[in-house]
């Protein structure tokens, strides 16, 4: 009974995601406020969840999402600031926090030795995004830096966290693609972004709540 339950939670994040990738794709005005619903459906099944797993899982998944929610929403909320920089360490927090979560909570097995290719997709990305970085060129290396440790310490837990890791690096090189080389990946950038984006977050809040609740069993 608990399975249909979670995957039923899960349903109003996935129908939002994909209403919001068609939104883009289109070109609606709608696609913006359906964004800034995703982390707080995301949110549903993490606390639906809440009552059978562990504290603190259930607490860095939802400051992981808060964080999140407001990397997505950084020029609504504060558009008197900055949105580039801020979104990085809103999004730089979120990060650290599901590092934290998966080297704490859902580490499985050792770093297999596949996961060094996170390493060398910091330094590529560096190299070709670092150059038209302009003064961003530190923040953007400290941000791939958790991006990449996300998806590195990913690779210690179940395979939907794998999925979801790997997911929301790509998301993000997308981005950065978007921002600073945009030729590159116009026009399919922003639902590119956005579907790896919404994959990688619901994976990974998925692998993490099946993880603790199997360990819960034990």
């Amino acid at each position: 009974m608990r399975r249909p339950l979670l995957l039923w939670a899960f349903a109003p994040y996935a129908v939002a995601s994909t209403a919001h990738v068609v939104l883009l794709t289109i070109g609606s005005p709608l696609a913006a406020p359906t964004k800034l619903a995703l982390m707080p459906l995301l949110a549903v099944p993490v606390l639906i969840a809440a009552r059978r797993i562990k504290t603190p899982v259930t607490a860095l998944l939802l400051t992981a999402i808060v964080f999140s929610w407001l990397g997505d929403g950084a020029g609504a909320f504060f558009p008197t600031l900055p949105e580039l920089p801020l979104m990085l360490g809103f999004f730089g927090i979120a990060h650290i926090t599901y590092i934290a979560l998966f080297l704490r909570f859902l580490a499985e097995k050792r770093m297999p030795w596949w996961s060094l290719i996170y390493t060398a997709w910091w330094i590529a990305m560096i190299s070709v995004i670092g150059p038209h970085a302009g003064g961003l060129l530190v923040a953007l290396a400290l941000y791939g830096l958790v991006l990449g440790g996300t998806a590195a310490t990913s690779a210690r837990a179940r395979p939907l966290t794998i999925a979801g890791g790997a997911f929301f690096l790509v998301s993000d090189s997308i981005l950065a693609f978007q921002i600073f080389l945009p030729a590159a990946v116009t026009p399919w950038g922003s639902p590119a972004v956005m579907l790896t984006y919404t994959l990688g977050q619901g994976l990974i809040v998925a692998g993490a709540l099946g993880s603790a609740r199997a360990r819960r069993s034990r």
